[in-house]
């Protein structure tokens, strides 16, 4: 690849270096400069252009960051559509990430145009989090690049997996001494029902017996008899050594200890036995809290049905220093934390009055069964934004009806017949502190899904002058769009039906396109035909 300045007149088809907002011409570096652009600079005087130009063998950035997406994607994880150069690795469940560290410390010692990062090596993931980036760096690299990146994993499978989290029944056993509190107890209860639920386990049982070796024995024979998978055990004091009494319960139920100690803080004192197919763990201490801590760390294993041995507990110290780390919980049932660095709220305008639709209302109309705007709004809630605000005006109080058992945040607009920039503006008041930016989705657009809005989020990085991101398909801007808060203040001075689109014009600097494979992002539903239409479409 040839980078450098150049004569517009030599510039066709080459890729713009930086962007440029000069002389009436606004454009974004990585622009494909075609003949009409060339003409725009040398009818501004322009007479030299920053450019790389691609050279026999180069492969863009986009094609390349694909491909070596490609070589690494393995079991559990989805492939992003490229941008810039970048391509997403996406979990496609809660679980655990499976990282082969030597493939991918390979993979960025091939060529400096190559770098792939990825979150840690059994580190806890949730559904549609990116656990790893492919960016190439300049706009293209030569086709032995990306050759000799294959040859990486020539001989390995896989170089990162997500294994997905399975459902474990649970029984918490807690002993008791004399001096030991009730409320001890019950919050260690709620502590533990809490910590296991994260992960889509059940608590089946909270036993509570004496401090003696035969009543946890007992007590550890009544949870095999119900199936129990994974036993924790509590104790009144703290296990000091194999002989203790956790350990010689285990012991008399027919079991075996596997391992005493873990090389993790907090958290040392944990024990791990099994018995039969039933693992036991004894607690401890640190496990009465909700913090972070070693007992996360084999849970999670766990989930994973991945064996904890006693080499693998030993393995634990590197990293295991967790005295710092704050809790960071992924619930299963709803993927609410976020995802990326940036916190999007997702704004749900549905205060229109469906002039064009005559007397009916189209937020209310059914599509395949659900009324319009409570498909919108769930779909809106599946993604990635957070939170979700929905803004009533026309007939809300049937509006809300279809929207009651949702968890959304609603909003009167109380000016709504002045138009959709009416509705935008009362939206962004409800907006909490800290919002990196807002999505902005129309009501009458039911068929977008919660992985076209993920796509357009996760585009979201005002760092890399994308602080508007639109949809296109085959070349025609959608919704919704996601617009950073910089331009807060902004909307509050437009007025009509217009929305924010008028921002996409006056900053194209930093304004990006996100190719989407549906068309849905250009359907809105206005007019009865277009109705009928849309309940034909899914």
């Amino acid at each position: 690849m040839r980078f450098g300045e150049v004569m517009p007149e030599d510039a066709e088809g080459a890729i713009l270096a930086h962007s440029m907002n000069e002389k009436g011409i606004k454009w974004k570096k990585g622009r494909v400069l075609k003949v009409r652009d060339i003409r725009s600079l040398i009818n501004a005087g322009i007479n030299r252009v920053t450019v790389a130009q691609m050279e026999p063998g180069d492969i863009g950035e986009n094609a390349a960051a694909s491909q070596i997406a490609s070589i690494i994607q393995g079991d559990g994880v989805t492939v992003s559509k490229p941008f810039t150069g970048r391509v997403n690795l996406i979990a496609r469940s809660d679980g655990l990430l499976k990282l082969n560290q030597k493939v991918i410390e390979s993979l960025n010692l091939v060529d400096e145009s190559v770098t792939v990062a990825t979150i840690s090596h059994y580190a806890r993931v949730s559904e549609n989090q990116i656990v790893a980036t492919i960016k190439i760096i300049p706009f293209a690299v030569h086709e032995d690049v990306i050759a000799r990146c294959e040859a990486v994993l020539s001989k390995v499978k896989k170089a990162l997996d997500v294994i997905p989290f399975k459902t474990k029944r649970i029984a918490l056993i807690q002993t008791v001494s004399e001096g030991l509190k009730k409320s001890v107890l019950d919050k260690t209860a709620a502590v533990t029902r809490n910590r296991v639920e994260k992960l889509g386990f059940r608590l089946i049982d909270d036993i509570r017996v004496p401090h003696l070796p035969n009543e946890v024995a007992a007590a550890l024979n009544l949870s095999l008899k119900k199936e129990i998978d994974i036993c924790l055990i509590a104790g009144a004091s703290a296990i000091t050594d194999r002989r203790d009494t956790v350990p010689t319960g285990i012991n008399e139920a027919g079991g075996k200890i596997i391992h005493f100690g873990m090389p993790v803080d907090p958290g040392n004192l944990l024990l791990f036995g099994e018995i039969g197919r039933m693992v036991a763990i004894g607690l401890p201490g640190c496990a009465r809290s909700p913090k972070f801590n070693g007992i996360d760390l084999i849970l999670n294993r766990l989930a994973a049905e991945i064996p904890v041995r006693s080499r693998d507990i030993m393995l634990l110290g590197a990293g295991g220093l967790l005295t710092d780390i704050a809790e960071r919980p992924m619930p299963r049932n709803k993927m609410r934390e976020r995802k990326n660095v940036c916190k999007i709220a997702g704004l749900v305008l549905a205060a229109g009055q469906s002039r064009r639709m005559g007397s009916k209302n189209k937020l209310l109309a059914k599509i395949d069964g659900v009324s319009m705007v409570r498909r919108t709004v769930t779909n809106v809630l599946s993604s990635l934004a957070e939170p979700v605000i929905v803004v009533t005006g026309h007939e809300s109080k049937k509006v809300l009806g279809k929207l009651q058992d949702l968890s959304v945040t609603t909003i009167f607009n109380a000016e709504y017949k002045k138009g959709l920039s009416s509705s935008l503006q009362t939206a962004l008041l409800a907006l909490p502190p800290k919002i990196d930016g807002a999505l902005v989705c129309l009501g009458d657009m039911p068929h977008i899904g919660a992985d076209i809005i993920n796509q357009i989020i996760t585009a979201f990085n005002p760092t890399e002058s994308r602080e508007i991101c639109v949809p296109t398909w085959e070349g025609k801007r959608g919704n919704p769009i996601v617009l950073s808060s910089r331009f807060f203040n902004e909307i509050k001075n437009i007025s009509g039906d217009v929305g924010a689109r008028s921002l996409l014009g006056q900053y194209r600097e930093v304004v990006f396109e996100v190719e989407v494979s549906s068309k849905s992002v250009l359907i809105d539903i206005d007019t009865p035909k277009s109705l009928e239409k849309a309940q034909c479409y899914l």
